[in-house]
């Protein structure tokens, strides 16, 4: 038996005067009982209880020894309680993992309205394109693109993170805008290497430019000026008319309100990213947890990049 349930064991007898109570209340036969009491008192050197007739009593070191045990039930008691609280309420620190551009120009603004929405709760909100491994850097939620692989870890679905070839329109007063998918091959492309890193982009359609296309799949080489692993880069060498890009919507939305970029091949579908939080445990989610990517999966709903986001 375990110390914790040895030490409940021996309260009950003393409160209800009996092995047979005391047992019964623990879920444990009044012989098991006795033989734990024996070798509790082995474990101490000391006899704890009287036994006769009448009932049970305490020793004068089991009276002691009661005392002592009682304070360590309500400590236990006030941790359960404690515990209990924390995984309930919508309190305490929250540490919130995502990738650099998505973090800067979309979660950013969302924890701070998070936060004024909570403001019991305060949030370490971390920065990084590389995997980051949860349970060992602590992490409580992590927001990732692409389709999960399978692992022991909890998720939700987000939403999606749709695509859009642009380009500027100093690049389109030099060069002809393509009309398919093929004519890409022939412009200079700024790839992303994160994602095109086989200089290879697909499309597929016609079909919407914010969703996915059941028409047929097209894969297009391209090649170009510059290859980088940071969407901000590819925006602005994308504006300074250095070639075609394709990005984000998110990333592209503002430029494309102010012009400084223009939508292509808008009637064909580039690959969509699934988004997902990911948390450490399917079980026993904290509240904080679950509070947090309901407020998520309501803020980036249907064209949740259409609205201004932070740059």
């Amino acid at each position: 038996m375990d110390r914790i349930t040895g030490v409940q064991l021996f309260i009950r007898i003393l409160e209800t005067g009996s092995f047979s109570k005391a047992s019964a209340d623990l879920g444990l036969t009044q012989p098991t009982a006795t033989k734990h009491v024996a070798a509790l008192e082995a474990k101490l050197g000391a006899r704890l209880l009287n036994r006769n007739t009448r009932g049970v009593s305490a020793t004068e070191i089991g009276t002691l020894y009661y005392e002592k045990c009682k304070a360590i039930q309500r400590e236990l008691e006030e941790a359960d309680n404690l515990a209990s609280l924390l995984q309930s309420s919508v309190s305490g620190q929250l540490r919130v993992s995502t990738s650099v551009a998505f973090g800067r120009r979309v979660l950013t603004p969302l924890v701070l309205d998070f936060m004024h929405k909570h403001p019991e709760i305060s949030i370490d909100l971390g920065f990084d394109d590389r995997y980051v491994n949860l349970v060992e850097q602590g992490i409580d939620v992590a927001i990732r693109m692409g389709r999960l692989a399978d692992s022991s870890l909890g998720a939700r679905y987000l939403g999606l993170n749709p695509w859009v070839l642009v380009a500027s329109p100093a690049y389109l007063d030099r060069h002809a805008a393509p009309r398919e998918p093929a004519d890409v091959s022939r412009h200079a492309c700024l790839v992303y290497s994160s994602v095109q890193g086989d200089e290879r982009w697909h499309f597929s359609g016609p079909g919407p430019a914010d969703g996915a296309s059941n028409g047929p799949q097209q894969s297009i080489p391209v090649h170009g000026p510059l290859r980088s692993n940071n969407l901000s880069v590819i925006l602005e060498a994308a504006v300074a008319g250095m070639g075609l890009a394709i990005l984000p919507w998110y990333v592209a939305q503002e430029s494309v309100d102010a012009g400084t970029v223009r939508p292509l091949l808008t009637d064909h579908a580039l690959p969509v990213q699934e988004m997902h939080a990911v948390f450490p445990s399917p079980k026993l989610v904290p509240s904080k947890v679950s509070t947090f990517i309901a407020f998520l999966q309501e803020e980036l709903g249907p064209q949740w990049w259409r609205r201004r986001l932070r740059t």
